[in-house]
C-alpha cells in the first residue's frame, strides 16, 4: 500500500496494490499496522455502501455529534470524491482537495474528522464503499452547500442530481459557530 499526502493535511490516498491475472484480482483495502504505520489510528466502527447513478450528487455531509474520519472507496464505477476543511481554526478552513476515485484505479481517500465530505457520480452508476471511525447520530449531522462559492469546487456538472435535504443545507458563512468543528 502506498500512502500519498494531498494538498490539504491529513487527506490521504491509499493506492493498494492490485494482484491481477486471468481470474480477476485481489487486493488489500484495509490493514491496521499499514494504516497506523501511516498515521491513521482511528479505529473503524460502521460500513456503509451507497449505489447512485450518474449525475448524482451527494454532500457535502458531515457530524458535529460522533464525528467521523471516512476511508472511501468506489467498487463499481467512478465518481469525484471531495473534501472540505471545515476545521474551526485550520489555515486551510474553506479548501477542499478532489480525487477520482474508481473501480478501476482502486484508489482510496483517507477523509478526518472536521472535514465535509461529498461525492459526484461521474459513471452510469457508482457503488460506494465506506468506513467510519464513529456510528452516525441523525441529531448530529450538518452538511454545507455542494456549490458554495467561497468554496468554489471544481464540480463537473452545475445541474446535478441532489436530495431535497442536499439542496437546501446552509453556505459556510450561514454556519453557527457551534456547526464548526474545532
Amino acid at each position: 500500500m502506498e500512502f500519498i499526502p494531498t494538498e490539504l493535511e491529513d487527506v490521504i490516498v491509499i493506492r493498494p496494490m492490485i494482484f491481477e491475472d486471468k481470474r480477476g484480482f485481489f487486493t488489500e483495502t484495509f490493514r491496521l499496522n499499514k494504516f497506523h504505520k501511516a498515521g491513521i489510528r482511528k479505529p473503524f466502527v460502521q460500513d456503509n455502501l451507497s449505489r447512485s447513478v450518474k449525475g448524482t450528487l451527494r454532500g457535502l455531509h458531515y457530524q458535529i455529534v460522533n464525528p467521523q474520519a471516512k476511508l472511501v472507496m468506489v467498487t463499481e464505477g467512478e465518481i469525484l470524491d471531495v473534501a472540505v476543511d471545515i476545521r474551526r481554526h485550520s489555515p486551510n478552513f474553506g479548501k477542499y482537495v478532489s480525487r477520482r476515485l474508481s473501480e478501476k484505479n482502486k484508489e482510496m481517500l483517507y477523509v478526518p474528522e472536521g472535514f465535509a465530505h461529498g461525492f459526484f457520480v461521474l459513471s452510469e452508476r457508482a457503488t460506494f464503499l465506506y468506513k467510519c471511525s464513529d456510528y452516525y447520530n441523525p441529531a448530529g449531522e450538518r452538511g454545507i452547500r455542494w456549490n458554495d462559492p467561497r468554496i468554489g469546487i471544481d464540480w463537473p456538472d452545475s445541474d446535478p442530481v441532489l436530495s431535497e435535504k442536499d439542496s437546501n443545507l446552509p453556505l459556510l458563512s450561514e454556519l453557527e459557530e457551534s456547526d464548526i468543528p474545532k
